[in-house]
């Protein structure tokens, strides 16, 4: 990936070298790299690995779905706190994951506590069961649970 960007920038620096300006422009420069990108493109599955835009795309997808998943549960949190009367039942459950890494599995765990209404406790020794707390184990476990199955697939992309 890294040498696919890279090689990216050395066809866009090739390119303002061709053109020839005696100042370099940014514009000619990004003319470049557009033009890198279609290069390497077409060529990606002679690298034997993904094109780098992909993974690129991916982590962008997973900055929105926590932006939007941030946003939903702040909603759900401030309006259990605005009520009248706090009615709610706190409770610990349990989660079989799917990711396997340890980057992939704090990846996780951190996007799931930095959510309003659910923290992770604990992740057992062999990292595949979370132990969350959920604020309203009765109404935001299912919220919660939705959330870790946008965040596990988002994850997946980002790293595989």
């Amino acid at each position: 990936m890294a040498a696919q960007f890279l090689l990216n920038l050395f066809i866009a620096m090739l390119w303002v070298l061709l053109n020839d300006e005696v100042p370099p422009r940014f514009s000619t420069f990004m003319t470049g790299f557009v033009v890198g990108i279609g290069i390497l493109y077409t060529l990606y599955r002679f690298y034997g690995t993904q094109f780098y835009l992909k993974r690129v795309f991916a982590v962008i997808q997973l900055i929105f779905i926590f932006n939007w998943e941030l946003l939903m549960s702040s909603y759900t949190v401030l309006k259990q706190i605005m009520t009248p009367k706090l009615n709610i039942t706190p409770g610990i459950f349990t989660y079989e994951t799917q990711l396997e890494t340890d980057w992939e599995i704090t990846a996780l765990a951190l996007l799931l506590t930095l959510t309003p209404g659910s923290v992770v406790m604990e992740v057992n020794p062999e990292g595949d069961t979370f132990y969350i707390h959920a604020m309203d184990i009765e109404t935001s476990k299912d919220a919660v649970l939705r959330s870790i199955g946008k965040f596990e697939q988002a994850i997946m992309e980002v790293t595989r």
